[in-house]
């Protein structure tokens, strides 16, 4: 079966580039949650400074060796999907360890529309429509 063409997410349609960009804010705003529950977890200072910068250099790993576009490995769909919900999911129970409850499950709802957006345009790449040829 032949690969569908790469699409431009900055020549590409609106709502692909605006859904790329939601998703990269996510994966930011997971970084800073699974910051922050580090450091707001533990009983001592040194191990609230291991957990606010290991387990987002972790997720950061974690991302790029499997679920970043340009990913050193690319495994099959499947464990794609499960580093994303690892991190993103993650950052959403981070979240709702903290305290707050509404924002972790609306972060979690907007995470998994996302992600489904995102996973479904990137099976059938949308295709800019060719300019109709000069007579």
């Amino acid at each position: 079966m032949p690969k569908a063409p790469e699409v431009n997410v900055l020549t590409g349609p609106w709502w692909f580039t605006a859904n790329e960009l939601l998703a990269f804010l996510l994966e930011l705003a997971a970084l800073a949650f699974l910051s922050w529950w580090g450091f707001g977890t533990g009983g001592n200072a040194a191990l609230r400074i291991v957990l606010g910068v290991g387990v987002p250099l972790a997720a950061i790993v974690l991302w790029g060796l499997f679920a970043a576009p340009k990913a050193r490995l690319r495994p099959a769909l499947a464990l794609v999907l499960l580093v994303k919900a690892l991190v993103l999911v993650g950052s959403a129970a981070a979240l709702y360890a903290l305290g707050h409850h509404v924002a972790a499950i609306v972060m979690a709802v907007v995470v998994v529309a996302n992600t489904a957006v995102a996973e479904t345009f990137r099976r059938r790449r949308p295709v800019r429509p060719e300019p109709p040829a000069a007579v």
